[in-house]
């Protein structure tokens, strides 16, 4: 744990120098994501977080527990006669539950590298694809307002991306992990294929994945299909439809699922999330999901989700956004559902859109839920009895957040 905390410090402190640094014109390029903030209780505890249980997303407006940030370095090494270029890239992120001492070790919060891979990119070889070998964020597909990772091929493993054949493009990826949390290696192969033009503005891509039987008692082996078309209006307007389905392993639909499910467990969902900046003042995002879970030992469960984050821009630098959420998750004779409304005025350097960063924001978040919500919950979270709200069915928080992400 020391080497690590060691490795780290020395991490964030050479990107540190190298964002500062005239060493950023000769390949060097610094990005990362930061957000921070404290809040309050109605109850007076600490700022609470609302989230349903068995739903695999909470609206987060108003609605994160903890500071967060990702630093991230890239350096390119070489470059070839063709342009191609050879280089690194490392990212440290930070996590850290509100209330603790800003120590990021694993009493308070954790620190992790959760990307440090070798590139080869623009490779003639690969008519402009890239080839890749190490821990990488990979294909991830990401709602706004829920924090969704809903279609995810991060991997530590090795792939080719972005392989032009003709009018599309063609990508694998081999890996054994998918994410530095993920306590023992699993095989498993993702194939895609995108840029298939179907309408005009419309785009389709096609995604299958296997996971191979781990070496292990009860494990089984799983495979998962997904395909999804993002239409464009404007720039900044577009519509993301997807249709997932998986059986095994491949149930967690777009990660490796639990490998002791067999072929006869079953989850499919099916996504579609909205983008808008009609007006420069005006924008915002709205997503349905809709998840069916079938597990032979009968544990199937359901889970929808709805709901919407219009921002509207009353000047040029504040804003003001309302964020309204709704989950339901059936299962085992009960329904469980929770409300959440949140109001944060907001006020940004940058300008009036929806996606400008960075933000200030003040919030107040409201949220009911049901007894069998309530009765779901773990111990000490926000909805349970020994949560902030106590035995009532309802709870208010507020606070401010900083929200700060940079390329």
């Amino acid at each position: 744990m020391v080497n690590a905390r060691r490795q780290s410090a020395a991490f964030l402190l050479t990107a540190a120098i190298a964002a500062l640094s005239p060493g950023n014109a000769h390949g060097m390029e610094f990005d990362g994501y930061v957000r921070s903030g404290f809040g309050g209780s109605s109850g007076g505890d600490s700022q609470a977080c609302f989230q349903l249980p068995g739903a695999e997303t909470k609206f987060r407006l108003g609605n994160e527990c903890e500071q967060y940030a990702e630093l991230g370095l890239r350096q390119d090494i070489a470059t070839l006669a063709d342009d191609s270029r050879f280089g690194f890239y490392g990212m440290v992120s930070l996590y850290n539950d509100y209330d603790q001492s800003l120590t990021f070790d694993d009493g308070n919060g954790r620190t992790r590298l959760p990307q440090a891979y070798a590139y080869w990119r623009g490779a003639k070889a690969l008519n402009g694809g890239t080839a890749w070998i190490g821990r990488r964020y990979y294909k991830r597909r990401h709602v706004e307002i829920t924090d969704f990772f809903y279609w995810n091929q991060s991997a530590t493993g090795f792939g080719f991306d972005g392989v032009k054949i003709g009018a599309l493009e063609y990508s694998y990826v081999f890996s054994r992990r998918d994410n530095v949390e993920q306590s023992h290696a699993v095989t498993r192969h993702d194939f895609n294929v995108g840029g298939i033009a179907v309408n005009p503005g419309g785009e389709l891509e096609l995604g299958v994945s296997y996971i191979d039987e781990p070496s292990r008692p009860g494990a089984h082996s799983g495979w998962y299909f997904g395909a999804q078309h993002v239409q464009s209006f404007t720039p900044d307007t577009k519509n993301t439809f997807a249709l997932q389905y998986g059986a095994g392993p491949g149930t967690g639909l777009g990660y490796t699922g639990d490998v002791t499910l067999g072929g006869d467990d079953r989850s499919w969902r099916i996504l579609d999330y909205f983008d808008w900046q009609v007006t420069p003042r005006f924008g915002g995002e709205l997503q349905v999901v809709y998840q069916e879970d079938f597990r032979d030992q009968g544990r199937d469960q359901d889970w929808l989700s709805i709901g919407a984050r219009p921002v509207y821009a009353i000047t040029r630098h504040f804003k003001l956004a309302v964020e309204l959420g709704h989950d339901r998750v059936r299962t085992g004779g009960d329904t469980r559902h929770l409300d959440k409304l949140t109001i944060a005025p907001a006020w940004s350097p940058m300008g009036p859109r929806f996606t400008t960063r960075p933000e200030l924001r003040f919030f107040v978040t409201y949220a009911q839920w049901n007894a069998a919500a309530q009765s779901a919950a773990a111990p000490g979270t926000a909805i349970s009895p020994s949560g902030s709200s106590g035995f009532d069915l309802h709870g208010l928080t507020f606070g401010v957040q900083f929200e700060y992400s940079w390329k």
